[in-house]
């Protein structure tokens, strides 16, 4: 993102360039939050066959961490001085990924998209975490205590996807709608 979100103070030992640089790169962690949630939810509703009922309690607790993580985010964002942009509109004008695009569909081709998903927003999270481990331990720790999380989310996904010999069905493929397709020939 290009746009400047230097605010006109910020917490002590951090500078207010500093801080912007901090606040932009928490917007899209708060976009991406806000948007798994959702994305997160879609699934429950949506999802059938015959994991319906293990993949639909699966992804309730990941909903409720994942809105945690949203308000962590959100608040750290404040407490820097800016301000934590949690609208719909900002959300789907700011975002640098495709929206899922998955419907009513098996639970396993739900979780074979969902691993593409958990996977970019996972390697996202590392990214955010080496920028913000230059400028602020606090943040830092925060968008680690979130990626573990985030991994845990995504192994439970996966143990739905791996076969008996380790191998996991959507390996190597790019996109949703390929994982998908992929998780459904398992079913």
């Amino acid at each position: 993102m290009t746009n400047d979100f230097t605010p006109k103070y910020t917490v002590p030992g951090i500078t207010e360039k500093d801080a912007g640089k901090l606040i932009g790169l928490l917007r899209l962690r708060l976009h991406a939050l806000n948007d798994l949630h959702l994305t997160l939810k879609h699934v429950h509703w949506n999802v059938i066959g015959p994991h319906f009922v293990a993949v639909h309690e699966m992804l309730d607790p990941q909903v409720d961490r994942v809105r945690e993580m949203a308000d962590d985010v959100a608040e750290r964002t404040a407490a820097l001085g800016g301000v934590a942009q949690g609208t719909p509109g900002s959300l789907v004008a700011e975002r640098t990924w495709e929206d899922y695009r998955i419907g009513r569909a098996d639970a396993i081709a739900h979780l074979g998209a969902l691993d593409i998903v958990y996977t970019g927003i996972i390697e996202d999270v590392r990214k955010a975490i080496a920028e913000a481990g230059e400028i602020d331990p606090a943040t830092e720790d925060l968008l680690i205590e979130q990626l573990r999380d985030l991994e845990q989310f995504q192994w439970f996904i996966r143990a739905h996807l791996e076969n008996a010999g380790g191998s996991l069905a959507t390996a190597d493929v790019t996109s949703e709608a390929e994982a998908a397709e992929k998780g459904a020939a398992l079913s």
